[in-house]
């Protein structure tokens, strides 16, 4: 598997980062959008983000406009509605890909380190279906708000289907259990 913490990644405001930077964190990488049905997931994504950095915890969150043009913002217009909307005080990133070929490379490294993920994917596929919506096949990632945990040895301890919500207890006990470590 490809060490997560060398790929290059831009920050939403054009800064140079990597996961390196992070090194020694528990971290939640999840893809985010401004217009998805799932977008309210934001408000729990910056409670546990508050509730847990003290203790090692960041939340990163990536913006993608794969499915269905649900982020088609600018990185200043992605900023602004985060902050307005949600308080999002957490680290966001460069807008790019998270499926397919020209998928972000820490996206890559993420799917094929866990290509399955924990929770309800099939049913949340068989709605997106419901809706006239194509969705990916194991390893893509599902939807918007889907949820990888790193260790704070930089390696995939988890992988969340984006309809496990951010205080569900499986996503909560695993944070805990990873920052125990």
């Amino acid at each position: 598997m490809a060490d997560l913490s060398a790929i290059p990644l831009t920050r939403i405001d054009g800064a140079s980062d990597s996961l390196a930077n992070h090194k020694g964190n528990v971290l939640l990488v999840v893809n985010v959008a401004s217009k998805c049905g799932l977008t309210p997931q934001y408000e729990g994504l910056e409670e546990l983000y508050k509730e847990y950095k003290g203790q090692g915890f960041e939340v990163l969150g990536f913006p993608a406009n794969d499915f269905a043009g649900q982020e088609p913002g600018s990185h200043d217009e992605i900023m602004e509605f985060c902050s307005l909307n949600y308080g999002v005080s957490f680290p966001l990133f460069a807008k790019a890909d998270v499926t397919g070929e020209d998928k972000q490379p820490l996206y890559a490294a993420l799917t094929q380190a866990k290509p399955e993920k924990i929770g309800p994917a099939e049913e949340f596929r068989e709605r997106l279906k419901g809706y006239g919506k194509t969705p990916t096949e194991d390893p893509e990632v599902l939807w918007n708000f889907e949820k990888f945990l790193i260790a704070k040895d930089g390696t995939v301890a988890a992988r969340f289907a984006p309809g496990v919500e951010p205080k569900a207890p499986e996503l909560v006990g695993a944070i805990e259990a990873e920052l125990a470590k």
